[in-house]
């Protein structure tokens, strides 16, 4: 199989997963369900590990070779050349309260001789039905129509989300305190994944966030990169399987080059660029 075949071959897996994994998540969304407390006291439910392993299943049967890495399910084949990296429901919080921004987040990465690298995502929301596709020579799309970024010049007219101030606290704080004022708008609010497809859309500026997980930005660094923005870690280097621990899973996505270098200047408490 050549390369646009293999492509357009991940493509139609990617939207089965999102089919599958959305639809169990919706049969329990907005209805009574148990809710168990994980290791890190985070929330998980019957609906994240069944989404989760619907989605193994599917990946199993089509390419019995790739790895998988899953939020809820653990590890397969970690050494696999194609590596696929899951969160069922980024957002069990917004989920098990009935807010409709929590998403599916699918992302597929190719090991090389040195590292490994994002080559196609998807961040899926199928309470909203709205689904980010993209990557490595396959152009972003929300629902098969092209997503693009937006142009701003100047980090003091960008408008910059994130999930919520308590995802940077200790020594996330003041290089991010310093980013927020330097902005001409940041807004808080428990998007979830929700703020990357608002870049790649181009409908906002910045998503930044720290404290990461490999899970939770697998998928949105090749949809991102696929509708033409920039996302680094706040060294400004290109995110790595390792990034949740070697940077602290601190991310950065900007629709313009620009102000991407800007705002690293901010993070890095240098004179403006």
């Amino acid at each position: 199989m050549g390369d646009e075949g293999f492509a357009k071959t991940c493509v139609a897996l990617f939207h089965r997963l999102a089919d599958a994994s959305g639809a169990i998540a919706l049969s329990h969304f907005r209805k009574t369900i148990a809710i168990d407390a994980k290791p890190d006291a985070t929330p998980v439910t019957a609906a994240d590990r069944d989404a989760e392993a619907s989605m193994r299943e599917l990946i199993r049967k089509a390419f019995p070779d790739h790895g998988i890495i899953g939020e809820e399910h653990g590890v397969e084949r970690f050494e696999a050349e194609w590596l696929w990296i899951l969160d069922p429901i980024d957002g069990t919080k917004s989920f098990i309260n009935g807010v409709p921004l929590f998403g599916t987040l699918i992302g597929l990465w190719r090991r090389n001789v040195t590292n490994a690298v994002p080559y196609l995502g998807c961040i899926n929301h199928p309470a909203l039905k709205e689904r980010w596709l993209g990557g490595a020579g396959v152009p972003t799309t929300l629902n098969g129509a092209p997503a693009r970024v937006r142009a701003c010049a100047r980090l003091g007219d960008a408008a910059l989300y994130a999930t919520s101030l308590n995802g940077f606290a200790g020594a996330h704080k003041a290089p991010f305190e310093r980013l927020k004022s330097a902005v001409r708008q940041a807004r808080f609010g428990g998007t979830d994944c929700y703020h990357y497809g608002m870049v790649a859309s181009g409908w906002t500026d910045m998503a930044c966030e720290a404290g990461l997980k490999l899970h939770d930005y697998a998928a949105v660094a090749p949809v991102l990169e696929g509708a033409g923005a920039r996302i680094t870690d706040w060294n400004g280097d290109p995110l790595a399987l390792e990034s949740e621990t070697t940077v602290h899973g601190r991310v950065l996505a900007c629709g313009d080059a620009r102000v991407h270098a800007a705002a690293l200047a901010a993070l890095r408490g240098e004179p403006a660029v």
